[in-house]
């Protein structure tokens, strides 16, 4: 279930009506009288829950799953469980994301309400900056400081002795002690989540969080996305210089550190210890082990072993991809007749 202080659960709602959402896409099985609570993902989706298959890498967790009704294609339908409901549907991923905009919907400021929502828990010591917004539910602990123009939306928890620079906006999101956010920082804004329907291409709703564990350092104007339905987590005392971007569902590890231009793609996992120079990149799903180091304008496809150390584009070992330069710029001199 997404998480409540974030997100308004607009269910339950006939399978049917989603099913007509879905395009009328006909049924494996009657419907009969379910009623869907929420959307969640195959491994974690109960009986009260709608969850999609489109690849058959997933099949696995289909034949296990425990949703009540699962969204996938006439290709995979026979491997769906007796106990789930197949809805049959050209484009399970869309459908899903019609489900999920149906049942789910993020909380905003409330129309009307003070600058500070009288249901805001400040603790003593915590000093707000002219034009500071401040959503329903939301937790400030002791000593933190809000600089001028910064948005905090509802439910997000503020940790003690925190400083939050200006304009800076918090949303869907859980922050620790220590944490410094600098001027423009993002932390919660919906991932990049997109899929091709039948009117064209459609967001997918991102019911996830943003969690910054304590001692985090977040670099003006960067940008730390919510999960698309697993949490974005950033470890304990990590530094994330100006203008880097973290995407949803990664997990980044204890005291790493990421230069300017660093860009993280979704679903990465990065150990503890790692570092990354300036305008590195690292493609979706992709482990990056404890310790390991990403040079400047690095580009990431593959795993990085604990320890090591890699550049280059793609990114490779680094004395290796010294060698393979090397040897290009002695050939490409060699080509204009120089011998030497």
């Amino acid at each position: 279930m997404a998480d409540p202080r974030f997100f308004l659960n607009l269910g339950p709602i006939p399978l049917a009506d989603l099913v007509a959402l879905a395009g009328g896409a006909p049924l494996a099985a009657e419907p009969g009288a379910m009623k869907v609570e929420g959307v969640a993902p195959l491994d974690r989706a109960g009986a009260a829950d709608v969850a999609f298959v489109a690849d058959r890498k997933h099949v696995e967790a289909l034949r296990t799953t425990g949703a009540g009704a699962v969204f996938v294609s006439a290709a995979l339908a026979d491997q769906v469980p007796a106990t789930s409901i197949a809805v049959v549907v050209d484009r399970p991923q869309a459908a899903w994301a019609r489900a999920a905009a149906a049942l789910h919907r993020p909380r905003m400021h409330e129309a009307g309400a003070p600058a500070v929502h009288p249901s805001a828990e400040l603790e003593d010591g915590v000093l707000l900056s002219p034009n500071v917004v401040i959503g329903a539910g939301v937790k400030i602990g002791r000593g933190t400081r809000i600089a001028p123009g910064a948005v905090i939306g509802p439910g997000v928890a503020i940790g003690r002795d925190c400083e939050i620079g200006a304009n800076a906006s918090i949303g869907f999101a859980l922050i620790g002690d220590r944490v410094r956010l600098y001027a423009g920082a993002r932390i919660g804004e919906a991932g990049f989540g997109a899929v091709a329907g039948e009117a064209g291409v459609a967001d997918i709703p991102q019911l996830g969080r943003a969690i910054l564990q304590d001692g985090v350092t977040i670099g003006a104007n960067s940008c730390v996305d919510r999960g698309a339905w697993e949490d974005t987590v950033v470890g304990e005392n990590t530094k994330i210089d100006n203008l880097v971007h973290i995407g949803h569902n990664t997990r980044v590890g204890r005291n790493c550190v990421m230069a300017a231009y660093t860009g993280i793609s979704g679903s990465v996992v990065i150990g503890d210890g790692a570092a990354f120079g300036g305008r590195a990149g690292v493609a979706d799903h992709v482990i990056i082990g404890p310790g390991a180091r990403v040079g400047a304008a690095a580009g990431v496809f593959r795993e990085v072993p604990a320890g090591e150390t890699w550049g280059g584009y793609p990114a490779q070992p680094m004395k290796a991809w010294l060698r393979e330069t090397a040897w290009l710029s002695r050939n490409a001199r060699r080509g204009k007749g120089d011998k030497a």
